[in-house]
């Protein structure tokens, strides 16, 4: 489960979180990141749709050469197209970006990584003991997107990329907590074991709904260090950034909403799943792209 939301393809992603985001940014910029943003969604496609070990291996391989055909062109796209990949716009259109934006492929093989630790997730298999290795799993597969997205989006300052990995790792516990009961359904428990230990709550308080005193606790503390992400990254935006991060900042006030409409429900993050209106992402947004700040 990473962060993503958007469907794979050029399809009306008004439904999503990032389509609000992309809006403001200019055309070229725009069909940059929706590349991006659909080429990642298909990975995580792979990963969330029940496939069998062998054939999502088989998926990720492919996926794999499909980002090799995007960066090294001539013979590699001709093999991507006679396996019918390269005929997909997605593939055509993130192949211009990461040479007019030059994208570091490691950000691209990082967010793989993140995309196999959540196929090795499925049964019970994978669980992470520590917050710091959590973290590993935020940076892989939202941090590596934001690292992304500044590269298309143009910045001055190196903290850029400090303040992409802090808001990435944000986005992604945001998510997780909100998730918590259907991930864990299937079997995929990302808060960390020791946490959990720490408050006796079990992977079946999760997913049978079990919301208790306890499980609040646990709650708290998640939504602390998630806080403490989105105030790392607050922090390392340079002013001289600000107006080329203004998508990202969007995304950051919506989320951000998100995470104190948890808070209001007391942390009982069970039944109907926590979700902002069209209209408060469409405000959110414009107050943003306005100059409004997020947190405020």
């Amino acid at each position: 489960m990473s962060v993503l939301a958007m469907r794979t393809g050029f399809t009306n992603p008004r439904t999503t979180n990032f389509y609000y985001s992309f809006v403001f940014l200019p055309r070229e910029k725009r069909e940059a990141i929706e590349a991006v943003y659909a080429f990642a969604r298909r990975g995580d496609d792979v990963t969330d749709s029940g496939l069998s070990p062998e054939i999502a291996v088989r998926e990720i391989n492919r996926y794999r050469e499909a980002l090799d055909a995007c960066y090294t062109g001539g013979s590699s796209l001709g093999e991507a197209r006679s396996n019918g990949d390269a005929g997909d716009p997605c593939l055509r259109a993130l192949a211009d970006a990461v040479r007019r934006y030059r994208i570091p492929r490691q950000h691209f093989e990082d967010l793989i990584l993140g995309l196999e630790m959540d196929l090795r997730m499925d049964g019970g298999g994978l669980r992470y003991e520590t917050f710091d290795e959590l973290a590993v799993y935020c940076y892989r597969v939202a941090s590596t997107i934001g690292l992304i997205a500044i590269e298309i989006f143009g910045y001055r300052n190196a903290q850029a990329r400090e303040y992409a990995v802090n808001l990435g790792q944000a986005l992604q516990l945001v998510n997780i907590l909100r998730d918590v009961q259907s991930d864990a359904r299937r079997g995929r428990v990302y808060l960390p074991r020791d946490d959990m230990d720490r408050f006796g709550v079990r992977p079946h308080d999760l997913s049978e709904g079990h919301y208790s005193s306890a499980f609040v606790e646990l709650m708290q503390l998640e939504c602390d260090r998630a806080r403490e992400s989105f105030n790392l990254a607050r922090a390392k935006l340079a002013e001289e950034d600000r107006r080329s991060m203004v998508a990202a900042e969007i995304m950051a006030g919506i989320y951000w909403r998100l995470f104190k409409r948890i808070q209001v429900r007391a942390y009982n993050v069970f039944g109907d799943r926590v979700r902002l209106s069209r209209p408060r992402k469409f405000w959110t947004a414009l107050s943003v792209y306005l100059g409004a700040e997020w947190h405020k």
